[in-house]
């Protein structure tokens, strides 16, 4: 038998082993930055756990988990990825999804509004200072009204709607966090006052009661940091779930999310993310922070700490510096 080469026996196997170091490639480039930017800010233990809701201050301070779920479905993940903690205000992006699903953008200009506040998230100062709307959906104002404003034929379908969408964002099904669900209904005085200062300037489309308990639970939905960027993953993916393959959104809808993600995803700290990390993302007080590259992937930290702000410390660390190692942001040339 002939021998071969060996330059043409070494040229030979590049050929057959090229495709699959390139399918290779991206996620070993995608882990790299995810565990640099773990090791970076694992150590961070600065902020606190959020104090005002009792079962979010027992929440365990060092869990920490990041994942990144691309477009195509692929999942890089490092830290406690599978712990299931509450959504919180991660899910404002969702409800406000299904809204504009079944009614459109028209009732988001009309009836909530699109501006940035500069104030704080639970804030009563927009609804009182005579401006005619609950200001943006990414406030509590203004998600409560997105609640408010969901089509159903009777009041008691609200929730279970809203759960199963949920689900679907994620690709599995969804659960509430029933000891999360009791603390926020014992300790919300401050949304309570937002519910009805919301119903007497007539912006709520359905009772103050029903509405505020819908609200509550949405907030108390249990999510895993994978759970939670498979629900961004689809967004980044132009409404199609990655992993189950189910169009969840209309893409026409996706932009509007984004834009209020980027404007009011991390409150009166949502200027100083754009310049930072330059992603639209949103963020809740259990922890979860959920940032989208659009048309690439979505981000997910998850450390129960947080800013004086009520953002997750590590989270927003971590997912800047892989923001920054891999040039993610929109607004690079």
């Amino acid at each position: 038998m002939a021998r071969i080469p060996a330059a043409r026996l070494l040229a030979g196997l590049c050929l057959l082993w090229a495709p699959l170091l390139f399918a290779a490639s991206p996620d070993a480039a995608l882990q790299a930055a995810l565990d640099s930017a773990y090791s970076a800010v694992e150590a961070d233990d600065s902020g606190e756990n959020a104090q005002y809701i009792p079962a979010l201050a027992a929440a365990d301070p060092e869990a920490f988990g990041l994942v990144i779920v691309t477009v195509d479905g692929r999942v890089i993940e490092r830290g406690d990825t599978g712990v299931p903690f509450a959504i919180m205000s991660a899910a404002k992006p969702f409800t406000l999804a299904l809204l504009l699903q079944q009614q459109g953008t028209q009732v988001v200009l009309e009836r909530i509004g699109v501006e940035p506040t500069g104030l704080p998230f639970n804030s009563l100062e927009g609804i009182d200072r005579g401006v005619p709307k609950p200001l943006n959906p990414m406030v509590n104002a203004g998600a409560i009204t997105a609640v408010s404003l969901l089509q159903v034929d009777a009041p008691e379908q609200r929730w279970p709607l809203l759960l199963d969408y949920y689900g679907r964002f994620a690709g599995e099904p969804l659960e509430l966090m029933g000891d999360v669900y009791k603390s926020v209904s014992q300790s919300n005085y401050r949304n309570r006052a937002l519910v009805n200062l919301l119903q007497v300037n007539g912006w709520l489309g359905a009772d103050p009661s029903s509405t505020l308990d819908v609200y509550n639970k949405q907030s108390s939905v249990a999510v895993t940091a994978r759970q939670l960027a498979a629900m961004g993953a689809t967004l980044a993916n132009a409404g199609i779930n990655p992993l189950s393959g189910e169009r969840v959104l209309d893409a026409q809808y996706v932009d509007e999310v984004l834009a209020l993600m980027t404007l009011g995803g991390f409150y009166d700290e949502s200027g100083w993310w754009a310049y930072s990390a330059g992603l639209p993302a949103k963020s809740g007080v259990g922890g979860g922070i959920v940032a989208v590259v659009p048309g690439r992937m979505a981000i997910v930290g998850y450390s129960p700490r947080l800013s004086a702000a009520g953002n997750s410390v590590r989270g927003m660390r971590a997912i800047q510096a892989i923001s920054r190692e891999l040039e993610l942001s929109l607004f690079l040339p």
